[in-house]
Parts: C-alpha cells; sequence; structure tokens
C-alpha cells in the first residue's frame, strides 16, 4: 500500500455487519463512463494512492467496471468493489455478475447489490435471484448481499428483512423527515449504509455543506461521484480537513428544502429512454440547475436543440410509471419547458 495512505490516517468507517472497514471518502463510479480509459485510470490511481479504498460501480454503468479493472487490478487486495446486477431472474443475477468480474478483473466483488429492485428479492419469491445472490456467494464469488433502492419503503424493508448486509439510497442534506430516519435505522439493524446522491444529484452546490453533512453520521458512507481530477482534489481536499456543520449551513438547508419542496427531479435516470429521445433528467429540473450555477453551456445552439425536443412532449406517461419519488414527470418536462424558453426571452438569447 503507498506510503502516503499511511501517513494521512485517513478516517475510516465500519459497514454495518460487513465488518469491513472503508475509507469515509468513497468513489462513485458512474461519471467515469463519461471520459476516456486513460482518463479514468489517472483518476482512480490517484483516488487510491490519496487513501479511498471503496469503489461503487454497476454492470449497468457501461465501461466502468472495465476502468475500474485496468485501474485498480493490481491493489485489488487493498480496496473493496462493490457493483449492481440489475435483473429480474436468478439466471440474469449470475450472467451479470460474471460479467462484472471479467469487466473488473477479479474473481470476487466485495458487494453484490441488486440495482433498484420494485421489489426486494426473498427467498421463495419465485425470482430466484436471492437464491442466486447466496449460490455465489458460498462459491466465494461474491462476499456480501446489498440492494440499492430509489424509494424509501424498499430501503427501510431492505434494512428490516435481516437478508441483506448493505443498502445503498440517495441521501443529502434535502432529505425529508422520513429519509433522515434510515440512518439510524440501519444502525439499529447493522445494515451497512451507502448513501448516493449527496449532492442531490446536483443541486446542490455547496460541497463543504453536503460533505459536512454527510459527516454528520458516524455509519453513513457516502459515495461521490467524481468525473475530473480537480473534483477529486477537492474531496481528498475535505476528507483531510473536514468542516464542521454551522449554522450557516443549518440556514442553507433550510432554504434549499423550502426552494425546492418535495416535487423535483433527483436525476436517477429510471424515467429513460423517452419514446420522443426527450432527455427528462435534464429538461424535468433544468431551471433549478440554472438558477444553482452557471448556465451558458444551457443556452448554446446544441443544448437548445437537445432540451427543445420537450416541446414534442406527447404525456404518453411512460415515464410517470418508472419514477420512483412518484413524481408528475410530463408536468415537469413541460413546466421546465414553459420556464427555459421565457428563460431565453429575458436573456435576449435567439431561439
Amino acid at each position: 500500500m503507498p506510503t502516503d495512505i499511511k501517513e494521512q490516517r485517513m478516517n475510516t468507517l465500519r459497514l454495518g455487519k460487513t465488518e469491513l472497514t472503508v475509507s469515509r471518502l468513497a468513489f462513485g463510479a458512474l461519471p467515469i463512463q463519461r471520459i476516456s480509459l486513460d482518463e479514468a485510470k489517472r483518476i482512480l490511481q490517484r483516488a487510491y494512492e490519496g487513501g479511498i479504498t471503496f469503489f461503487d460501480t454497476a454492470r449497468g454503468y457501461t465501461d466502468s467496471e472495465e476502468k475500474i479493472g485496468a485501474a485498480l487490478s493490481h491493489v485489488r487486495k487493498n480496496i473493496v468493489i462493490a457493483t449492481k446486477a440489475k435483473a429480474d431472474t436468478g439466471e440474469g443475477v449470475t450472467q451479470l455478475l460474471e460479467t462484472s468480474l471479467r469487466t473488473l478483473k477479479t474473481d470476487y466483488v466485495d458487494i453484490l447489490q441488486i440495482h433498484n429492485p420494485k421489489k426486494i428479492p426473498v427467498p421463495g419469491d419465485g425470482t430466484e435471484r436471492y437464491e442466486a445472490m447466496i449460490a455465489a456467494k458460498q462459491a466465494g464469488k461474491i462476499r456480501f448481499l446489498g440492494l440499492s433502492a430509489h424509494a424509501l419503503d424498499n430501503a427501510l424493508a431492505t434494512v428490516s428483512s435481516g437478508l441483506y448486509d448493505t443498502v445503498q439510497f440517495p441521501f443529502s442534506l434535502l432529505a425529508d423527515r422520513r429519509e433522515m430516519e434510515l440512518p439510524a435505522a440501519c444502525k439499529a439493524a447493522d445494515v451497512g449504509f451507502i448513501a448516493m446522491k449527496a449532492l442531490g444529484g446536483g443541486l446542490i452546490r455547496d460541497i463543504p455543506a453536503a460533505f459536512a453533512f454527510t459527516r454528520r453520521f458516524d455509519n453513513v458512507l457516502p459515495i461521490w461521484g467524481i468525473q475530473r481530477m480537480e473534483e477529486l482534489e477537492q474531496f481528498l481536499s475535505l476528507h483531510a480537513a473536514p468542516p464542521a456543520w454551522d449554522d450557516r449551513m443549518e440556514q442553507l438547508v433550510e432554504k434549499e428544502k423550502n426552494d425546492l419542496g418535495s416535487n423535483f427531479c433527483r436525476a436517477c435516470g429510471y424515467c429513460l429512454p423517452c419514446p420522443e429521445g426527450i432527455n427528462i433528467p435534464t429538461v424535468a429540473r433544468l431551471m433549478l440547475m440554472l438558477g444553482r450555477g452557471p448556465w451558458k453551456s444551457q443556452v448554446t445552439p446544441e443544448a437548445q436543440a437537445n432540451i427543445g425536443k420537450a416541446a414534442n412532449c406527447t404525456e404518453c406517461g411512460v415515464c410517470k410509471t418508472r419514477c420512483p419519488y412518484e413524481l408528475d414527470t410530463p408536468a415537469l418536462v413541460r413546466q421546465h419547458w414553459e420556464g427555459y424558453q421565457k428563460f431565453l426571452k429575458e436573456k435576449g438569447i435567439a431561439q
């Protein structure tokens, strides 16, 4: 293990009943599917050298597993890898796991998570997914069983079932009252809590505040989606000197929650694909994003052409049936498309 890891002595966390001790700064690999192999290797290796020992990915994240395998297979014994399999049958879980092992260049994964199922797999439910995970564990191909969920009821059911070692769920300073109960429920059941979307799917711009919020919970492991080296360096810096949760951050939370309410898109992407080719996660929260950061990249001719597909929405409702948050996505698309047109007009930008 690199000497700078020992020197930094990064804070660690016990991940529930797995007894895995991992860095409290974890790497979310979804974004690295958008960059080249060479750049991904550079970032992943820097993450490891900086002390990160937990890497979360999924079979569905195109080539992110391949990139982790290429970058970190030589230090496999020093890291913890969690991946996900989205399948409706036990055979599907097995096939996806075999592919993951091949692309990750390993003969086991530390945690295999069923990827956002409509219902949590249990023994004897007819899908044989749980049985497939147990068989893989007995064969030494996985060490622990997990489940990722976007619906809070599924997350809570996973925790109370006694069948799973970890649960992954969106958790950030935008969490509502019920979501705030999940860390305590996980601690009581000794289930490891992996927190995705700690930046609210990009809606939270105050990264130190988001970081400080997750550090308030000693059993919450946030995975930070990282695509650029400067992002990684910022997180490494925050981890080396964690900011304290203060009154300013408390006020920020109240303002953010009041501004957003509960009817906002988290950009999970489960509404896709759209029959009309609309990038729903982009459009359905566009005005929120425009008000929270640089907006010029969203008004270029190319961006307007992409966002403009929202005008073709037929309100067929397919996206609505897929939304784990039960949002009225066609209404959000319409609302943000109309707001975008008004925004362009106010800025004097040709349409």
